[in-house]
Order: structure tokens, then sequence, then C-alpha cells
């Protein structure tokens, strides 16, 4: 069983952070796992995106390119993203900054929208909506734990990070608890 997802949005929110989190949960869980960034030229503000491969069975390429899942922080990722979820696949949206959902040509794609932006300024910190993300995708998928996420915040924001992990896990579990009241 492979799983591709893509983190899609721009430079400073995050998505980095996310995609390398969900690919620590996967560590974490036994998985075999692949994470690969790409950054638009002008970091924050610019594009930016990460591949995440999770497998039971060793990943023959990093590569993906019809992802069974994204994560569309803003609106240009979903753009550009969107109509490449396989089908079966979800597309989980954050409907903070995406205005204009468009009809995807794949059929039986499960569309998620949570305010994720709205979500972390509600904790005191708009930076912390990639976490409240994937704590719905988390929710959703069952991929891994709640958790396993949280361990590998704890994991991933070691040293100067550190003073963030108890903000994040209150996104994380914001986020959670947001898709499964819908």
């Amino acid at each position: 069983m492979e799983n591709s997802f893509i983190v899609a949005g721009s430079g400073g929110q995050g998505i980095m952070q996310l995609g390398r989190t969900m690919a620590l949960c996967g560590m974490l869980e036994g998985y075999e796992v692949t994470c690969i960034p790409a950054y638009g030229p002008e970091m924050r503000g610019g594009t930016a995106n990460c591949t995440v491969v999770i497998s039971r069975e060793e990943i023959g390429s990093p590569v993906v390119y019809y992802p069974k899942g994204l994560i569309a922080m803003n609106q240009p990722a979903l753009d550009k993203f969107g109509s490449r979820v396989r089908e079966g696949g979800v597309i989980l949206i954050n409907t903070s900054l995406v205005n204009n959902i468009p009809s995807f040509p794949t059929v039986n794609i499960t569309l998620m929208g949570i305010d994720a932006t709205n979500l972390a300024e509600q904790i005191g910190q708009k930076k912390a909506a990639n976490m409240a993300a994937l704590g719905a995708f988390i929710a959703h998928t069952r991929l891994f734990s709640l958790n396993t996420a949280f361990v590998a915040l704890k994991q991933a924001f070691e040293g100067l990070k550190q003073p963030l992990i108890d903000l994040n896990i209150k996104a994380l579990q914001k986020g959670t608890e947001e898709l499964e009241a819908l």
C-alpha cells in the first residue's frame, strides 16, 4: 500500500515543515517514506510544495505526478495540483485562502474544507495553520495516529524551535476537532 501526497502553498506557510512532519509520522509508525521539497526562487511568499510518499513496501520512485492526496494551503496550490489527484483521492483545502474551488476532471474525489488559518489565529499563531491542516488530514485519512503526530512534532521542533511545540500541538488538535465536528 503506497500513499502519495502533495502539500502545497506559499513560502512562509510552513509547507516544508508540514511535509517533514508527515514523513516523520510515517517513519515512527514503521513505514518507508520519502519527502521531497520544492521551492520557488522567492521562498517566503513564493510557491512551495512538498511531495511525501508513505508505503509499507520499498518505494520505487519518490517522484509523484498523480498523488492520492493534496493539502492545498492557498488558491494557486489548488489550481496547480488539484486536477492531478487520482480517483478515490482526497483534497484538503484551506478555505481561509481558497475562494474558488474548480471542478476537477477526476471523479470520486473527497473535497474537505477547513478554515486552517482562522483556526490557527484562534490559538494565537497564524503560522500554525499548517498543523491545523495536518490535524484535519490525519483525522480523515487515519494513516497514522494523532499520538504519533504529537511525538513527531516534539522531535521536529527540538532545539531552538522547542518553544513552538505546545502551540503546534494545539493547532494539530484544533484541526482534528474541526474535521470531526463536520
